[in-house]
């Protein structure tokens, strides 16, 4: 019997991977880094890499073998876990335990200001309002999530092969039915006072700006964290918030233009709640749905600060 180090390397990386993942779900730090609705997936992910850790131990003790034949002349190149560790393998024992590495020593944080700046957040929004307008002569119907992907097309090519993909097993409490996403765009039209609650937010969103004019005058509460450009006036701000499609790689920004008093007091990424209502801004040429703010006020950043889109079911 002889104990191989190299197999017991392996099998502590495939367990701290799967306490890592483990550690995601107890404390809701996953939903930091993936949309949920592949929670049930990483779960699925995590027992796999369990049961590669439990055949790995019969590994880390094993008789050692006499010489063997291979059935051919020329040298293999595969490892039994029992050779010299070399300079190469340890690179790419490092490079695979870099995740491990980083979750032991940097705390998970969440997306901010910083990430806005590089993803140029004004120039998304511009882009947002621009896109959204509706086009002469377009009749086909077309729902789109707060990134600007459409959700679902009427009776186009891709319809039918959403159709025949098999249906998600692992889909969240953002799924809604064609009908029910009708019903939340027709409820914010009938609404006097608009909240902008994280579930309906890129809904609302989207809506706002595909048809800016219905809502001018249209008392609204938002919140989000502060950005700031630096061609912004001492009373212009952007609260923002991050829309995640999968993960945080893929990371948007959506938000409003807003203008208060005190916008020149209040630091970045300080979420704040606002209350105002909607009018029409001009910036480089673009009409945008801006906030002027009647009161705001200070609040912590929430337990789940990201926004996900609804996904729509067709069927």
């Amino acid at each position: 019997m002889r104990f191989y180090f190299q197999q017991a390397l392996r099998g502590l990386i495939l367990f701290l991977f799967t306490m890592f993942i483990i550690k995601l779900h107890r404390t809701g730090d996953l939903l930091k880094l993936i949309n949920p609705k592949y929670t049930v997936i990483s779960m699925i992910g995590a027992a796999i890499l369990f049961l590669f850790f439990l055949v790995q131990l019969q590994r880390v003790f094993m008789v050692k073998k006499k010489s063997h034949v291979h059935g051919h002349d020329c040298s293999h190149d595969h490892d039994h876990g029992d050779s010299p560790i070399t300079s190469r393998k340890m690179v790419s024992y490092a490079i695979i335990s870099l995740p491990i590495v980083m979750w032991l020593l940097i705390p998970l944080s969440t997306l901010d200001s910083s990430i806005a700046e590089k993803k140029a957040i004004m120039l998304n929004l511009t882009n947002n309002a621009m896109s959204s307008e509706p086009k002469e002569n377009d009749q086909s119907e077309n729902k789109m999530d707060g990134k600007g992907n459409g959700l679902f097309d009427g009776n186009t090519e891709d319809d039918v092969t959403y159709h025949d993909l098999p249906a998600d097993p692992n889909l969240y409490s953002n799924t809604v039915t064609k009908d029910q996403f009708e019903q939340i765009e027709q409820e914010l039209e009938l609404q006097s006072s608009i909240l902008m609650s994280e579930r309906v937010y890129a809904v609302y969103y989207d809506r706002i700006n595909q048809e800016m004019d219905k809502f001018v005058g249209k008392e609204i509460t938002v919140t989000g964290f502060v950005y700031k450009e630096a061609d912004f006036t001492s009373d212009q701000l952007v609260l923002g918030r991050f829309l995640i499609t999968h993960c945080v790689a893929d990371a948007s920004i959506i938000g409003f233009l807003t203008e208060m008093e005190d916008a020149a007091s209040i630091a970045e990424d300080t979420w704040i709640e606002v209350k105002g209502t909607i009018f029409l801004e001009e910036y480089n040429g673009s009409r945008l749905p801006a906030i002027r703010v009647s009161s705001w006020k200070e609040i912590n950043e929430p337990a789940q600060p990201y926004l996900y889109p609804l996904t729509v079911k067709l069927v």
